[in-house]
């Protein structure tokens, strides 16, 4: 048996289930009044108990949030950190990670590709925020899009480091011109959590721009995803 999975099957010879009460309670709530009636451990211990149905995950639940701090940061967690932690195998560590990329491609399905993406923006941050905001390590994202700004490509150009990410604006347009695109619109993480731009950053769109602008190369916009939320450029002037 994988290292983990037999603390998962400790609950097979418990005589008398005490969780099953508080489960069906944290249940009915869920089904009357929504996941906002729940606070995040019992969410957290719902999803938990179908995954490991035979034990009380209540305390299990509780121990991942102290330990990665938010809900979202669990299912986002590096495998081997999964790992780590007491109570989880090898079986339930992989289904954490299935759970997660359902949920990014719930996020990513909300936008409708028939429309110009710019008017599903709110979806589109929805879907940056599960895909790169619990990142470890930057990634740059590139959104190519038509003269219409309907989807082309979506791409994560660069994987960089906790606090850098090489961004090459020709290569940018580059790809640009490969995809026949005439619009950007740039993303990228901070894994630190705040989403404030650097002096970097400001200059290396500014740099895009520039070389975008004489060949009829739009670019909307660079997001920057955190923990603590986002920042746009373009709402704060700096593009």
């Amino acid at each position: 048996m994988p290292r983990g999975d037999k603390a998962e099957a400790d609950g097979l010879n418990e005589a008398t289930p005490h969780y099953l009460g508080h489960r069906e309670r944290a249940r009915q709530r869920f089904l009357s009044a929504g996941e906002q009636a729940l606070a995040d451990y019992e969410l957290l211990e719902l999803v938990l108990q179908l995954l490991i149905p035979r034990r009380d995950t209540k305390a299990l639940a509780k121990d991942l949030l102290a330990r990665f701090g938010t809900f979202s940061a669990v299912f986002a967690a590096q495998p081997a950190q999964l790992a780590q932690c007491k109570g989880l195998g090898d079986v339930t560590v992989t289904n954490l990670k299935i759970i997660q990329a359902a949920a990014q491609r719930f996020a990513r399905d909300q936008i409708d590709l028939k429309k110009p993406i710019l008017s599903s923006w709110s979806s589109l941050l929805d879907y940056f925020r599960s895909t790169m905001a619990y990142e470890d390590k930057e990634q740059f994202r590139i959104l190519f899009l038509d003269k219409k700004n309907r989807l082309i490509a979506d791409e994560v150009q660069q994987t960089g480091t906790v606090d850098h990410t090489p961004v090459y604006p020709r290569e940018v347009i580059k790809r640009t011109l490969e995809l026949s695109a005439t619009a950007l619109v740039l993303v990228h993480n901070h894994p630190s959590g705040d989403p404030s731009p650097s002096s970097a950053d400001v200059q290396m769109t500014r740099q895009i721009t520039e070389i975008a602008r004489p060949l009829g190369i739009t670019v909307h916009d660079h997001v920057i995803i955190g923990k603590s939320g986002h920042t746009s450029l373009r709402s704060l002037k700096l593009l």
